[in-house]
C-alpha cells in the first residue's frame, strides 16, 4: 500500500466515519444507503451476505433486520465474530458446490434477501478484473436462486465494463424489478456499481 493511498484513506469521509460507529468496514454505508431508498432488506428477515468479510455488511444487515432476523456470512477467509447470536458465518468459496451445500444446511428456511460484496484479487489488468468480477457476480446469482423465496431480493457489486449490461439482463430474467445503484459511498473514480433484483418470480 502507497504512502498516499493510506493518507487518502486516511481523511476519507466514510473511512472515518466506520471508525466513529464501529463498523469494519465503510462499505457499510453503500449497504445501509441503497436500502434506505429501495427496502430490500427489512426486520425479522433472513440474509445470506456474499463475501462478508471482514463484517461491515454484517453489522449492516444485522442492524437492518435486527434481533428476529438472521445474517449468515460467507467467505474465503474467517471471519472475526461479532457479539451477536444470529449472525453465523461459513469458510468457502462461492464457486464449490460444497458452500453452497453449507449455506442451505444453516438456513431455517428459504431466505428473503442475497447481497453480496464479493470482489477478485485485482490484477490491474482492467479486461480480467471485469471478467473475475462478472464470474463472482454470476456464482453470487447462482446462490440467489437456489436460497431465495419466491419474491426475495438480491443486491450484487458488479464492475461496469463490456460484460456489465448481459449481467444486468441475466438479472431481469428472474426479477420483476431491477435498479443500477452507484451509492454516495462509493468513491466517484470507482467502477463498482451495484445491481439489486427485487421480487424474485416464481
Amino acid at each position: 500500500m502507497s504512502r498516499a493511498w493510506l493518507n487518502e484513506r486516511k481523511h476519507d469521509f466514510y473511512y472515518r466515519k466506520a471508525k466513529e460507529e464501529k463498523y469494519r468496514s465503510r462499505a457499510a454505508y453503500k449497504l445501509l444507503q441503497c436500502n434506505a431508498k429501495y427496502r430490500f432488506l427489512n426486520k425479522g428477515q433472513i440474509v445470506v451476505d456474499l463475501g462478508a468479510a471482514p463484517g461491515g455488511w454484517l453489522q449492516a444487515s444485522r442492524k437492518l433486520v435486527g434481533k428476529e432476523g438472521l445474517v449468515v456470512g460467507v467467505d474465503l477467509k474467517e471471519i472475526v465474530p461479532l457479539p451477536f447470536t444470529n449472525i453465523v458465518s461459513v469458510v468457502g468459496d462461492i464457486r464449490e458446490n460444497e458452500t453452497h451445500n453449507s449455506i442451505e444446511e444453516i438456513l431455517p428456511g428459504s431466505a428473503d434477501a442475497v447481497v453480496s460484496d464479493v470482489s477478485p484479487n485485482v490484477s490491474g489488468v482492467w479486461e480480467v478484473d471485469h471478467a473475475r468480477q462478472i464470474d463472482l457476480a454470476r456464482n453470487s446469482l447462482k446462490i440467489a436462486l437456489k436460497v431465495l423465496r419466491t419474491n426475495g431480493n438480491f443486491f450484487v457489486k458488479v464492475f461496469q465494463g463490456d460484460m456489465f449490461q448481459g449481467f444486468v439482463e441475466e438479472v431481469k430474467r428472474y426479477f420483476d424489478r431491477v435498479e443500477i445503484i452507484k451509492p454516495r459511498a462509493s468513491r466517484s473514480k470507482s467502477s463498482e456499481v451495484f445491481v439489486l433484483g427485487m421480487g424474485l418470480k416464481v
